[in-house]
């Protein structure tokens, strides 16, 4: 009777202070709904909630009653007007211009992100558990027990940390390239070993107007028509030389250029790496100097990457299967039966194609956040005050980086943790 008269307090509480103030956060619970805005103008972002269990499928980007609807006014237009001619790019073929040079900025700042996580993790230590995907920023692994791996039960999930690399801090999933996105949006199984897999990203940037020699694609000049549902081309056949020379809006000279950009990051780092430097407390403060525009420069390839990727992504189809990790840059999924997740008997292994969000293209990997790397290990029972992060961001800001207003809500940096002797007086 007492802990039910104390908990309907606690609520009363709750909402009496939500009322007087909309803002306040606890560390179990924030307000307001994630992707709001503060009256201030501040951004509040919250970590995306991850599913219970795995069986479940991911959350729908857009309402199932919105597509339904839609799907039903473009029924309605079909049998309205069985041909037509399709004239908004680029689901009639054509780039969409303005687009073009976001690609080209997205593939920069790919390569970019990737060189300048290679030189970080040499310097700021990096672990990641043998047994499950977890990592982590830090000298020593935290002690918070979220092991999913084998025989985790008998280890109380706890991690077994190892050393980890750039590709434990962030993975970009791969996809199969399409020739012709428009004339053969679907990848057959049989086609599964003869046509290439490239990182996702790489291939929404090659759709968006991209041309890279080693993958070529095709660019139209012409409209494409619907005919009851079906594309067809009505576009004069010329040699395969020409249709992949034409209409070319750029080529792979911008990711040339790249090396001597990175020049002088490379350089700070490597100067480091000389002297033996295994702890970021021997560091002197010229090199820290260098240490940390390395950090800003490999920072803002990240967000420049990400953002340019979303905006692509609301013109340029990119679906992700609702059960697994599996992605496909285009406007269909492909017909491979490769799915292993939960009721992939009764989809006979097909995957379950929806709308892709950008952590679907680019896995950030989020770890927790820690102020600072010489602290001890995160405690267990206060794991509720900790914050979590992209594991780019919480590299770069270890290295010196400012913290992106995006970024900080989800960090908690304004929730202030006890310590582990204070554990028993908190609430």
């Amino acid at each position: 009777m007492r802990a039910v008269v104390s908990f309907s307090k606690f609520s009363l509480l709750k909402r009496l202070s939500h009322c007087l103030n909309p803002t306040l956060s606890f560390a179990s619970e924030t307000w307001p709904a994630a992707t709001a805005f503060i009256d201030d103008g501040f951004p509040y972002h919250d970590m995306p909630k991850r599913r219970r269990r795995n069986s479940e499928r991911k959350a729908y980007v857009t309402p199932m009653k919105v597509l339904i609807e839609r799907a039903k006014a473009e029924r309605e237009a079909r049998k309205a007007q069985p041909c037509r001619v399709l004239e908004e790019p680029p689901a009639n073929g054509l780039l969409v211009p303005e687009l073009v040079e976001v690609a080209h900025r997205v593939y920069q700042a790919r390569g970019s992100l990737i060189f300048g996580l290679s030189q970080l993790v040499r310097v700021i230590p990096v672990l990641r558990c043998r047994l499950c995907n977890e990592v982590h920023i830090g000298y020593v692994g935290h002690e918070i027990r979220t092991c999913t791996g084998p025989d985790s039960f008998s280890r109380n999930a706890t991690h077994v940390w190892t050393r980890g690399g750039v590709r434990d801090v962030v993975c970009f999933p791969k996809c199969f390239h399409l020739y012709d996105r428009v004339g053969r949006p679907r990848v057959g199984h049989d086609e599964r070993f003869s046509i290439p897999r490239i990182p996702a990203i790489v291939e929404l940037c090659i759709q968006a107007g991209l041309d890279l020699e080693k993958y070529p694609t095709k660019r139209r000049t012409k409209p494409v028509y619907c005919i009851e549902g079906r594309i067809v081309d009505f576009e004069s056949v010329v040699k395969e030389g020409d249709t992949e020379g034409k209409c070319s809006f750029g080529n792979d000279k911008p990711s040339m250029n790249l090396s001597t950009s990175l020049t002088q990051p490379s350089e700070k780092v490597l100067n480091l790496l000389e002297n033996n430097i295994s702890h970021l407390d021997q560091l002197s403060d010229e090199e820290r100097k260098k240490l940390r525009d390395l950090s800003n420069h490999t920072l803002n390839s990240w967000i420049e990457m990400s953002s340019g990727a979303k905006k692509i992504m609301e013109k340029y189809a990119v679906n992700t299967c609702g059960y697994c990790p599996e992605i496909q840059v285009g406007p269909k999924g492909h017909k491979l039966r490769m799915c292993k997740a939960s009721k992939h008997q009764s989809r006979n292994g097909l995957h379950a194609w929806q709308e892709a969000t950008l952590d679907d293209l680019v896995d950030p990997n989020y770890v927790w956040h820690v102020e600072d790397l010489n602290e001890p290990a995160l405690n267990n029972n206060l794991k509720r005050y900790y914050g979590k992060a992209p594991a780019v961001v919480e590299l770069c800001v270890h290295g010196g980086a400012p913290v992106p207003d995006q970024y900080r809500s989800m960090m908690r940096l304004d929730v202030v943790s006890p310590d582990r002797d204070e554990v028993d007086l908190v609430a």
